[in-house]
């Protein structure tokens, strides 16, 4: 039987530690070497605790040192809680935030495509609140008693997977976000009423950059052009319309309006797009595809520590969510890669199980016995389920 290293340190060789010492060289260099908990034991740990679901940092440090013996391979040593708290406290959360970027950059050529057959990125657009205590978090105040942070995220298509966070004090509006972002010429971001706003519309548009939302009810317009529309598909109707009154002179382009009626539901909504080149329910399926970013946000907070936090500092709170960004992005890059037909949760439900094993990773889902077979009909994209 050929030796294997752990299940956790064959993960981990997804991350190059030649890419993560150049990123912390490059701008995060610390003013003294660490004397016991480098920056990559630091990662190891905590994302240990968004693999395994461990509670507080003093599981996290005997959960560790219980597996003491193992960790040759993961190139750490034991870890004290006092001491991951510190570095929690103390290193700025951009490093990891660096990571996040390089990651995605690195590993979304192997995403699988999106089901629409346009060429053009399709991005989703949403954000979402995580409620903190305010006793304990009074930096993050957002109501009188409530306080929170919100994850500002546009979603690539390709796999379903994070391409931007921002992470904002949870007053921070939505549109402020959204003005900010730099997409290439030809994307098409899909986002809900929240983000209407008629000026940035007209800045998308002046960059060569598309967008799908829902229009809002109380909006004047004036109609100049009618297309038929099938039915059979439940479309109701595709305008190209103008702006009146004072919106016209926020957005002056033409935008088109598209009716359709949910056969399933028989709810009937109206959809605003400068997109001109698309047939009408192909624009209808961006919109419902929309629904991919919600799931995301259900399921990192079902299956990361993003509700519950080791640390009470800003900083301490941006270091466990940008971790958890990049133990999303390694799950699914070992998904994409192995052309897993699993979803994310049974692949994180099996990691857990079998973590400090000495066994092949892919054997852990491939079993020999069937691993002849096993790529055939694999799903490509990720599964939030």
């Amino acid at each position: 039987m050929a030796h294997s290293t752990t299940i956790f340190s064959q993960l981990l060789q997804l991350v190059s530690k030649h890419d993560f010492k150049r990123i912390e060289q490059e701008g995060f260099k610390p003013g003294r070497k660490p004397r016991s908990l480098t920056r990559w034991g630091q990662f190891v740990a905590m994302m240990f605790a968004h693999v395994s679901g461990r509670s507080s940092l003093r599981d996290i440090a005997s959960q560790l040192g219980a597996q003491a013996r193992r960790l040759y391979h993961l190139g750490v040593k034991g870890v004290k809680r006092s001491t991951l708290s510190d570095a929690n406290h103390d290193r700025t959360a951009e490093f990891f935030e660096s990571v996040f970027h390089h990651l995605y950059a690195k590993w979304s050529a192997v995403a699988p495509k999106k089901r629409f057959r346009f060429k053009c990125k399709l991005y989703p657009f949403d954000s979402t609140v995580v409620d903190l205590c305010l006793s304990l978090f009074p930096w993050a105040r957002f109501r009188k008693h409530k306080g929170g942070i919100k994850l500002h995220t546009l979603l690539d298509h390709d796999g379903h997977i994070p391409s931007f966070v921002q992470v904002t004090d949870a007053k921070t509006s939505d549109i402020a976000v959204a003005r900010r972002l730099n997409l290439p010429p030809g994307s098409i971001t899909v986002f809900d009423r929240a983000y209407i706003d008629f000026a940035w519309f007209g800045s998308l548009d002046e960059k060569n950059q598309f967008f799908v939302t829902r229009m809002k009810r109380n909006l004047s317009y004036k109609v100049v052009e009618r297309h038929e529309v099938n039915r059979s598909k439940g479309l109701t109707s595709d305008q190209v319309i103008v702006l009146t009154g004072a919106k016209a002179k926020e957005c002056s382009i033409p935008l088109r309006r598209i009716g359709y009626r949910d056969p399933e539901t028989g709810k009937h909504y109206v959809f605003l797009t400068n997109i001109r080149h698309l047939v009408a329910k192909t624009l209808c399926d961006i919109y419902h595809d929309r629904w991919q970013i919600e799931l995301f946000f259900k399921w990192i907070k079902q299956n990361l520590k993003i509700k519950t936090f080791f640390g009470t500092s800003r900083n301490a709170v941006l270091t466990q969510v940008w971790i958890a960004l990049v133990t999303l992005l390694l799950l699914a890059f070992y998904k994409f890669k192995a052309k897993l037909g699993h979803s994310l949760t049974q692949i994180l439900k099996l990691l857990q199980l079998t973590l400090f094993s000495r066994r092949n990773l892919w054997e852990l889902f491939y079993p020999m016995s069937s691993g002849q077979n096993a790529r055939n009909g694999a799903q490509l994209c990720i599964d939030f389920a």
